[in-house]
């Protein structure tokens, strides 16, 4: 091809051209202002915010220089003309063709091939936006509200790096109850502020409602995806000696906390995490997070038969104590040993309420089973019509074995109530030294249902429960509080259910901790307002938790720490990344 430079230049030449090179003179031109932002709003395909999520349609043009730092659910702002913003988040990238050419041919294929990299002024990136609210200022205050306005085609769009204007266009509280640092694609947001993450923390006061803590939290995560460590850092937090809440009477009280630990694993938060350096400890105050071990931690261990409670995992001071019989005359179905149908669970309860009414509270569970040994009363009932031999039979079979649970050689629980509901304490009730799984869960659920009776009692017995606070921590949540036909399984269900549905009246909060959340009554899974999810492999699991389906895909892809968390009474749906210290001693 003939350069240029080996024509001759016609007498008529433009002057503004150079002879020697044969080029066009180049003018020093400058672009008036700077770009200020990532790309603008685009009208080419039509621009729409509708009532219907549907019929939205709302797409940003990239600029190239900006393409290669553009994340799915990254937040983006829109100004309108009157300094009101649109608060959106990017939920698709779509590249498309510049010009009308063909690049799926051999030319463009090999040229590609060759140099590695494409020409991305040939190709345009489209940004898919959902509106999530309008900003906008009341007097000093920044507010925000639905997305009712469309923005101009060509309004510049930026991202998102202010704490206020983050906070406020995800309904984010600024004070409250730690959980972690707002994330995109597990990478933390960040801001030109100091620090430059921004906390994410649940609503803990009274100014707009009831503290989220009574509105019940669930933490689900696989194993090995760091809800343990998750679920320490988040009652560490309702144990900070500022924590505290409102009572009818117009006191304010510390909550208790009560965990119930199969792995042996919460009584560690009395001590501290050798891991946590000066340098954490400053960056923990700055923030505002309580960190450390909680000297006021116990661990009541349960007596069971010949099982024993043995560990150099933590220093926490070791309080034993059994289960007496008498707590089974409010809790029949404690003794239902296997599935009861209704007819046999009604004759369980006559068995029951006869035997205490002869023995008091002092009757124990030997004597039960003597009770139950006498054939007389076997014949009286059969013969009275009142409970039927064979039903008798099977009753008696079910009520058998709990000898090693029952009335063991130990202080009554219901004689330490002062001692195990402690505000601002930590009571954990570890289970891993019992071998008997059924032994477990009559421990657990017999704790358990005495704090719930008696928060829910309009005349209690122990007044130290009624009138404290508390957070019922309940690991392997699904083991205890799971769906089943018995007559004894919807009973306990019941009793979780009226739990949660008063936990705000009565300042209790039900914090439950399950790598199954599926099987986690649906009852009581209805009622939880706050659901923070760690990684989950199985999607049973997965669509379970019930999260929207932008954070649902994200869930199996999640390394340890991340987590996503829907919690409507406290913000817009969100990525997390906890913190990747434990806050007490872990492991």
């Amino acid at each position: 091809m003939t350069d240029l430079g080996d024509f001759e230049r016609p007498s008529d030449a433009d002057p503004r051209t150079d002879a020697s090179a044969g080029r066009f003179e180049e003018s020093d031109i400058t672009a008036v202002g700077a770009d200020s932002g990532i790309g603008t709003i685009s009208a080419a395909s039509g621009l729409r915010i509708g009532e219907d999520e549907e019929d939205t349609r709302l797409r940003a043009y990239i600029t190239a220089g900006n393409r290669s730092a553009v994340r799915l659910g990254s937040y983006l702002l829109a100004p309108y003309p009157d300094d009101e913003k649109l608060f959106c988040r990017i939920t698709g990238l779509e590249y498309a063709q510049e010009f009308h050419t063909d690049d799926a041919t051999e030319i463009h294929a090999r040229r590609a091939m060759r140099n590695g990299s494409i020409e991305e002024r040939d190709y345009k990136l489209l940004a898919t936006l959902e509106p999530i609210a309008v900003l906008y200022s009341d007097g000093d205050e920044l507010k925000r509200r639905m997305a009712d306005r469309v923005p101009k085609p060509e309004t510049t769009v930026r991202e998102a790096t202010d704490v206020e204007e983050i906070k406020t266009g995800l309904k984010m509280p600024d004070d409250g109850v730690f959980l972690g640092h707002l994330a995109v694609g597990g990478e933390k947001v960040r801001t030109a502020a100091e620090p430059p993450t921004i906390d994410y923390r649940l609503k803990d006061d009274y100014r707009a409602g009831d503290p989220l803590v009574f509105r019940h939290t669930l933490i689900a995560g696989g194993t090995g995806s760091g809800k343990t460590h998750a679920a320490k850092n988040v009652l560490r937090q309702y144990l900070h000696e500022d924590c505290e809440y409102d009572m009818d009477d117009g006191r304010t009280a510390s909550p208790a906390v009560v965990q119930f630990d199969p792995q042996d694993e919460y009584a560690q938060m009395h001590d501290d995490n050798s891991e946590i350096t000066g340098e954490h400890e400053r960056l923990y105050d700055r923030e505002g997070i309580a960190h450390g071990g909680h000297d006021d931690t116990k661990a009541f261990v349960p007596r069971v038969g010949t099982s024993t409670y043995a560990t150099d995992d933590h220093r926490a001071e070791h309080v034993e104590f059994t289960i007496p019989f008498s707590m089974v005359r409010g809790n029949k179905w404690l003794v239902a040993g296997g599935e009861l149908n209704d007819n046999q669970y009604n004759a369980l309860s006559y068995l029951l309420r006869r035997f205490f009414d002869e023995r008091g509270n002092d009757g124990t569970y030997e004597a039960f089973k003597s009770f139950l040994d006498d054939p007389a009363l076997r014949e009286e009932l059969d013969e009275s019509g009142r409970v039927h031999e064979a039903t008798f039979d099977a009753v008696k079979r079910r009520a058998y074995g709990f000898g090693d649970v029952f009335d063991q050689d130990a202080p009554p629980i219901t004689e330490r109530i002062h001692e195990f509901v402690r505000p601002g304490g930590l009571s954990v009730v570890p289970t891993y030294h019992i071998n008997d799984s059924r032994a477990t869960e009559v421990v657990v659920l017999a704790l358990a249902s005495l704090l719930v009776d008696q928060k829910l009692s309009n005349d209690p017995r122990f007044d130290r429960i009624k009138e404290t606070p508390l957070v019922v921590g309940m690991d392997e949540a699904h083991n205890f509080l799971t769906d089943a036909e018995s007559a004894q399984a919807r009973r306990v269900i019941g009793k979780f259910q009226d739990a949660a549905k008063q936990g705000r009246k009565e300042r209790l909060g039900l914090f439950l901790i399950t790598q199954d959340p599926q099987d986690v009554a649906d009852a009581v899974f209805k009622q939880i307002n706050t659901k923070v999810v760690l990684n989950l492999g199985d999607e049973d699991a997965i669509n379970a938790v019930n999260i929207p389906s932008n954070l649902q895909g994200k869930v199996p892809y999640m390394e340890k720490g991340q987590m996503v968390v829907y919690s409507p009474d406290n913000s817009e749906p969100v990525e997390l990344i906890g913190l990747s210290n434990c806050l007490t001693k872990h492991g």
